[in-house]
């Protein structure tokens, strides 16, 4: 299924899992003379039972079948973040930047002694220049390809797949949300992006991003950034709203040797909302891509040639009063031969508002990850508490 160090380079990726949401609400910490600074958070913590079976294939390679107790954070890790604006003329400036904390640094396998060792990563440092004419963003920040897959991802806020064949019950990180079974994770990186006025309900991003080295052989070059790009439709209207979307990814990585790998893909999706009733349908295709973290991370080749991928991820939720009713299913496919990989996860989830600021979850949700003859299914079950500013 997944050779040892393929298994440590996705946990060493672990601590960098996550995407950022709005939070609920900011404090603000200084507003003078059009200036503004404020500031916002989240934490949250998990009590997380996961079975995992495993055929006989499987057990070979990975180990036998177990229960495991855990109490972990969600997909999310916990974080702070700071926001500054200031009005100069006909321009606003602005900035972000978020450090995110990893809980789970101490009771895993790979840690020192049981001591902690909680590291401080930042997903997000960028300034912001708007005008009549758009907004111009440039630092480091959450990419463009797949970015509204997971905004819109209806339990963000829970819990998500984990497995033994990717390492992630025993994980000192987040789990993997529907990482690998329903979108590619937008892995955040240095960028400078436009985005339009929204005009007709339509706005579109465009991006240079800092290119992934995706050939290793040598002289491997990256002669151009890796370009990215979303186009979204947002129309409301009584009682509920249409939001839809379209992105896509290329890149190319050369070598002396002549040999080029090509990384390009396609995402999209929609998201219909009415009165307390929402249907999510969304799902990428791509080569070169791989099917968890994208160019440079999960690029996958096969006889010189870079492997095809997809995937797509189906959701219904119904909120009623404090709480929302969540079903989930999504499917990721890496088309290696002879034997494809298959990884999927179904889920259910209930959500709680307590108040604005403060939500219980409720999670249940089976994966399902095959090559050929090796196949894990593990259930999962997670009671979380999540709180926000």
């Amino acid at each position: 299924m997944k050779s040892p160090q393929r298994i440590s380079t996705l946990l060493a990726c672990l601590l960098v899992l996550a995407i950022s949401v709005p939070a609920s609400a900011a404090i603000t910490l200084y507003d003078t003379n059009g200036t503004t600074f404020s500031s916002d958070g989240s934490f949250n913590t998990f009590y997380v039972y996961s079975d995992s079976n495993k055929n006989a294939a499987a057990e070979a390679t990975i180990g036998p079948d177990r229960q495991q107790s855990r109490i972990k954070m969600g997909f999310l890790p916990n974080w702070i973040g700071f926001n500054f604006s200031k009005q100069v003329g006909d321009l606003k400036l602005g900035g972000r930047s978020s450090f995110w904390v990893n809980i789970n640094d101490s009771n895993h396998p790979g840690a020192t002694n049981g001591g902690t060792d909680t590291g401080i990563d930042v997903r997000q440092f960028y300034g912001t220049v708007d005008g009549s004419w758009g907004q111009v963003l440039f630092g480091k920040d959450f990419t463009l390809f797949g970015r509204t897959n997971i905004f819109t991802d209806e339990i963000l806020l829970g819990y998500g797949n984990v497995s033994d064949t990717l390492g992630l019950i025993d994980g000192g990180g987040v789990s993997f949300g529907n990482i690998g079974s329903g979108y590619i994770y937008p892995m955040p990186t240095a960028q400078i992006t436009y985005r339009t006025p929204t005009l007709a309900g339509f706005k579109l991003a465009v991006g240079l991003i800092d290119p992934s080295r995706t050939n290793t052989n040598a002289g491997a070059e990256e002669k151009t950034p890796r370009l990215e790009g979303e186009l979204t439709y947002n129309y409301s209207f009584n009682k509920g709203s249409v939001y839809a979307w379209g992105g896509f990814l290329t890149q190319k990585s050369q070598s002396d040797n002549g040999s080029d790998v090509n990384s390009n893909g396609v995402s999209y999706g929609v998201r219909v909302q009415y009165a307390g009733a929402a249907l999510h349908a969304s799902g990428f295709t791509g080569k070169g891509i791989g099917y968890l973290l994208g160019p440079g991370f999960d690029t996958v080749f096969q006889a010189g040639d870079e492997v095809d991928s997809n995937g797509y991820l189906l959701q219904t939720s119904y909120t009623f009063g404090p709480a929302r009713a969540v079903a989930s299913y999504g499917k990721n496919k890496l088309k290696t031969s002879p034997d494809e990989l298959e990884d999927e996860t179904i889920a259910g989830a209930l959500f709680y508002d307590l108040n604005s600021n403060l939500k219980l979850v409720a999670e249940y949700n089976v994966n399902k990850i095959s090559k050929g003859a090796p196949e894990e299914k593990t259930g999962t079950t997670a009671l979380g508490v999540v709180l926000n500013f």
